[in-house]
């Protein structure tokens, strides 16, 4: 266990490729298209935009075209039917992508009394309730602009590159994470900021750019191949002894009675998930 007489750590995860095998937003748009969001076309265009991002990543050009594109394509999307469709499939297409070692990792992060944060490009509507499914502290995700319950296609805050790193960081100082100790994983050389602003850096199946990255700052490399169901994960567990069921019921209830909310000035571009 972490001594917690030392500053807070925290574990930073970036989501798509890294916790889950695809695109969280993309993995969505059957779902979107059954709901009557899109058109048919636009299935088999995110579909193409799904197959080029799990063969060869996204570079920074990529990463603008896919957002200007779903920006556009969410223009006038009831949020309230946004939500209800994730949350009624969320079991359905997120549980059977996440990788085993990342649950592991996210598992013996929180052993080790560390936070776990989600900080993804994906919009909040699909990345808090995932955090929630992967018992994620927070998350930093990318939010629309909503007027009179419907998306604009505007962007009120991007999760991305360099803004990452600095949400990371404002987080760090509202917390109290000692960033130096903190761990920090991803697929991707767009998070390269969020990487080098952490002590313990780790490219996880990452892309050619990142492994020359990688290679060259002496990071760890990870590769990330089990996709699992974490029922089926959790059932492969051993059992705990009665004792150890007597001290974890214990320790719960004492976290439950000292769950605190954090109050801010200003609204931060993270969410906690412990409201859920």
């Amino acid at each position: 266990m972490e001594n917690h007489s030392l500053p807070r750590t925290a574990a930073f995860f970036d989501l798509d490729k890294t916790v889950i095998a695809k695109s969280s937003t993309l993995t969505f748009s059957k779902s979107f298209y059954q709901g009557g969001l899109i058109n048919r076309r636009a299935v088999l265009r995110t579909a193409y935009i799904q197959f080029v991002f799990l063969v060869g990543g996204a570079d920074h050009d990529q990463m603008e075209r896919m957002r200007q594109y779903l920006s556009e394509l969410c223009r006038g999307w009831n949020v309230q039917q946004v939500r209800e469709i994730v949350a009624e499939t969320l079991h359905e297409l997120i549980d059977p992508i996440i990788y085993d070692e990342a649950a592991s990792l996210i598992e013996e992060h929180h052993t080790a009394g560390r936070d776990v944060v989600i900080v993804s490009t994906s919009g909040a509507e699909v990345v808090e309730p995932i955090g929630e499914l992967l018992g994620a502290d927070r998350v930093v995700a990318t939010r629309m602009v909503v007027k009179d319950g419907a998306f604009t296609g505007e962007v009120e805050y991007y999760a991305y590159g360099p803004t990452k790193a600095e949400a990371i960081r404002e987080l760090a100082e509202s917390e109290g994470y000692d960033l130096a100790r903190c761990y920090a994983y991803s697929d991707s050389a767009t998070d390269i900021p969020m990487l080098e602003s952490i002590g313990h850096p780790h490219a996880v199946n990452p892309d050619r750019a990142l492994r020359r990255e990688a290679i060259a700052r002496d990071w760890p490399m990870l590769t990330f191949t089990r996709p699992v169901r974490l029922k089926q994960r959790v059932s492969t567990l051993p059992m705990p002894s009665r004792p150890a069921l007597m001290a974890a019921a214990a320790v719960g209830a004492a976290a439950t009675a000292g769950l605190v909310w954090f109050a801010s000035r200003r609204r931060p571009p993270y969410v906690r998930l412990d409201r859920f």
